[in-house]
């Protein structure tokens, strides 16, 4: 087994300094904790999943620190995190874990809890697969500084069907100690106006519970799907916490990639 798996995306997604990182991070931990109008559903409760999009952090960090602020209240409660995202680099049949013990950011080792999923059905076990994948990675440094002590069980997501993730998410559902986070983008590449539309069309199916999402409107389609399938029996509803495009925040409008954040909370 790989003893700790390093950042592949450092310096280039995020910064390697790891002063600098935490200051970014918690600027936007602020900035998105200054806005708990990300509360829209009017509860201070921790939502017990978030949808996040993995863009580098001068494009979709503001976002991503809308979803990590609502993890205020339950800093100390959650000390196991459920990763899930998609492979952009190397294909994979199922899901897969890194085969590692840690995973490294500049802000130091997370722990790894593989034993958590190890044997599920559809679960694999591929270093190769998230040796160069950021999808995973950026969440860690957001999650170091939003929480306490913790575990993470990453798993990067290829060839699986919704039925296939909403399995293994409600194998490693938990209690309170448990957070799941989907991480993926929305739409990619297409003009500013045409983009907000597509977005807000995904956006929409998203708080419907509306599935199946194509990789077209949601990079991360495939775990995303799994949590809509799987919420239902487990009495979840998504809230919006934000949403913009890289024509917002650091890339010109005739090409843009969509972001929003989402939280999943129990139904009052």
């Amino acid at each position: 087994m790989l003893a700790v798996r390093p950042p592949a995306v450092a310096g280039l997604f995020y910064p390697a300094e790891p002063r600098a990182l935490a200051r970014m991070v918690d600027g936007f931990l602020a900035a998105g904790a200054s806005l708990d109008a990300a509360r829209p559903d009017g509860s201070q409760a921790a939502p017990k999943a978030l949808v996040v999009p993995h863009a580098g952090y001068v494009y979709s960090g503001a976002i991503a620190g809308l979803a990590y602020a609502t993890l205020t209240p339950a800093r100390e409660r959650i000390t196991r995190v459920v990763l899930l995202g998609p492979c952009h680099r190397v294909p994979v049949l199922g899901l897969a874990l890194p085969g590692c013990r840690a995973m490294a950011t500049p802000l130091g080792e997370v722990p790894v809890d593989a034993e958590a999923a190890s044997g599920l059905d559809h679960v694999v076990t591929r270093p190769d697969v998230h040796a160069a994948e950021h999808s995973l990675e950026v969440q860690l440094p957001f999650l170091q500084r939003a929480l306490g002590d913790f575990a993470v069980v990453p798993l990067a997501v290829g060839d699986a069907t919704a039925a296939e993730v909403a399995g293994v998410l409600a194998a490693l559902w938990g209690g309170d100690e448990t957070l799941i986070v989907i991480s993926s983008d929305l739409s990619h590449y297409h003009r500013y106006d045409e983009a907000r539309a597509i977005d807000q069309g995904t956006i929409e199916a998203v708080l419907s519970l509306r599935e199946p999402l194509s990789h077209e409107r949601a990079c991360g389609a495939t775990p995303l799907n799994g949590l809509i399938a799987a919420s239902p029996a487990h009495g979840l509803e998504p809230v919006l916490l934000g949403a913009c495009n890289s024509g917002d925040t650091a890339g010109d409008r005739g090409r843009v990639v969509g972001y929003a954040s989402f939280g999943f909370v129990e139904a009052a």
